[in-house]
């Protein structure tokens, strides 16, 4: 007789735990189709709302893909569900995914600021800003470039800070800023340039995906402007407005570039 039973806590993060495991490790191969209700009911000794919990969040979280009338099938390892919100962590973001999250550093240089980048940031245009240019990646997979730009008069010696291992929210914590938000995010699509394919891994007339966004202290001072390129066909874009406690609880997590 099979289990109808509600899912009791524990039972469907230990499914859905082990179904992400076959899927990361390629025993769930992309594409593939995943074993039926009954069958998965079978193998975890639960019951089918269990079950249906589990493959919910694992189609939350990007890794499947439900047809109605088929099956569920398993999507390809690249889609990265993307969180943004006030506190966005870009490893936090892929760590919850079960991904791995590096990155590396392409270009810091102090250039004067684009009117763009100083309207942004509430300089005037032309006055001293660093650019950082920054190449992130998933599972060694490039999934993001970053252009950020920082006022040299807010973060005097922000290079020298970086060359000796400190993160930007070290740094911003020297400063007197031990936590900041993001203030706006502006997305859209374009073609990359070669330079941008290139760095991402992909075909120049494929899309990428587009986010611009300022980062503010908690006074409502912009400390940075960030342009970032995404692999579009990798990335999966989620605006997360509810601030729960434990999202605020977990503020202060390193981040090693916050996009």
């Amino acid at each position: 007789m099979l289990q109808t039973e509600r899912p009791k806590w524990g039972q469907w993060q230990s499914v859905e735990e082990q179904l992400s495991g076959d899927i990361l490790s390629g025993t769930l191969a992309p594409r593939s189709q995943l074993p039926t209700e009954l069958e998965i009911m079978r193998r975890f000794g639960v019951g089918r709302h269990t079950v249906r919990r589990a493959i919910a969040e694992l189609a939350a979280a990007g890794k499947v893909r439900v047809e109605q009338g088929r099956g569920t099938f398993v999507e390809e390892q690249s889609v990265i569900r993307y969180n943004i919100t006030r506190r966005t962590r870009f490893s936090r973001n892929l760590k919850e995914q079960g991904r791995v999250p590096s990155g590396q550093p392409v270009e810091e240089l102090e250039i004067v600021a684009p009117s763009v980048v100083a309207a942004a940031l509430h300089i005037p245009e032309g006055a001293p800003v660093y650019q950082i240019v920054w190449r992130s990646f998933a599972d060694d997979v490039p999934v993001s470039v970053s252009h950020s730009y920082h006022p040299v008069d807010r973060f005097p010696n922000m290079p020298a800070r970086r060359r000796t291992g400190f993160s930007i929210t070290e740094i911003y914590r020297d400063f007197g800023i031990p936590d900041y938000v993001r203030h706006t995010t502006r997305i859209f699509t374009r073609l990359p340039n070669t330079e941008e394919a290139r760095l991402l891994a992909q075909p120049q007339e494929q899309p990428v995906l587009v986010t611009q966004k300022v980062d503010v202290d908690m006074e409502g001072r912009p400390i940075a402007y960030s342009d970032v390129v995404w692999a579009g066909e990798r990335m999966q874009f989620v605006i997360d407005n509810d601030e729960t406690p434990a999202s605020r609880a977990n503020q202060n997590i390193p981040r090693e570039e916050n996009q």
